[in-house]
C-alpha cells in the first residue's frame, strides 16, 4: 500500500505570517487557449515541505545541495501528542533503530519537538525528521530546535499528514523540487508499506 502523506497545496495549512499559495489560470481550453496553463505563487515552506540548513543558517546547505538519500529511504512512523521530551526521543529512536529505520523518523499527531529531544535526534545521527505541524519546534519560538537539527544537516519534513498511517517501518520518498539556492522546497511525500 502507498500512503500519500502530503497536504493538497491550495488548501494547505500555512505557517503564521507566510503567504498562502495561489494558482492562477493563465490559459484555458474553454477560454480558447491551446491548453490549460496554471501559474503558481507560493512560499517554499507552504504545505508539505522540507527545510534545508540554509533556512536558519546563512552558510548552510541549500535544498539543491542536500544529498537525496536524506529524503528517500527506510523510515519509522510513530504517533505522539504533546511535547517530545528527551526521554520520548530516546524511546522513539530506540524503536526506530530496532526496526532498522533509525535514519528517518516521522512523528504523527499534535507533537512539538523540544530542544532536548532535538539534541537526542542530532546525536543519533538521523538524516530526516518529520512532523505534522508546519514547524518541527514550538511555533512561537522555532529557532533553537531548527538550529540544533539543521546544524547537523538533518532535513526537516514539515506539514505531513499521518492520521491514517499506522506506526511502523515504511519506505519514504519526500524528494523536494530542485530549487537552486533555496532554503526549502515543497515535496510530494509518500510512504510505501514494506
Amino acid at each position: 500500500m502507498i500512503y500519500d502523506i502530503s497536504q493538497e497545496v491550495f488548501s494547505c495549512t500555512v505557517f503564521p505570517g507566510d503567504p498562502s499559495p495561489i494558482g492562477r489560470k493563465m490559459e484555458t481550453i474553454q477560454g480558447g487557449g491551446v491548453c490549460n496553463l496554471t501559474e503558481l505563487t507560493m512560499c517554499a515552506h507552504n504545505g508539505t515541505h522540507v527545510d534545508a540548513p540554509y533556512h536558519f543558517i546563512d552558510e548552510g546547505k541549500t535544498i539543491d545541495e542536500m544529498p537525496l538519500d536524506a529524503f528517500v529511504g527506510d523510515c519509522y512512523v510513530v504517533h505522539h501528542t504533546g511535547d517530545v521530551t528527551r526521554e520520548d526521543a530516546e524511546n522513539i529512536l530506540e524503536k526506530a533503530n530496532a526496526n532498522g529505520a533509525g535514519k528517518r523518523i516521522l512523528i504523527g499527531g499534535k507533537a512539538t519537538v523540544t530542544a532536548d529531544a532535538a539534541k537526542v535526534f542530532a546525536n543519533g545521527k538521523i538524516k530526516l525528521i518529520g512532523n505534522e505541524s508546519q514547524t518541527v519546534g514550538p511555533e512561537n519560538a522555532p529557532k533553537e530546535v531548527h538550529m540544533i537539527l539543521l546544524g547537523e544537516e538533518i532535513v526537516l519534513l514539515e506539514g505531513i499528514v499521518l492520521k491514517d498511517v499506522p506506526e511502523g517501518k515504511y519506505l519514504l520518498n519526500a524528494a523536494p523540487l530542485n530549487l537552486g539556492g533555496c532554503d526549502g522546497a515543497p515535496c510530494r511525500a509518500i510512504l510505501i508499506e514494506q
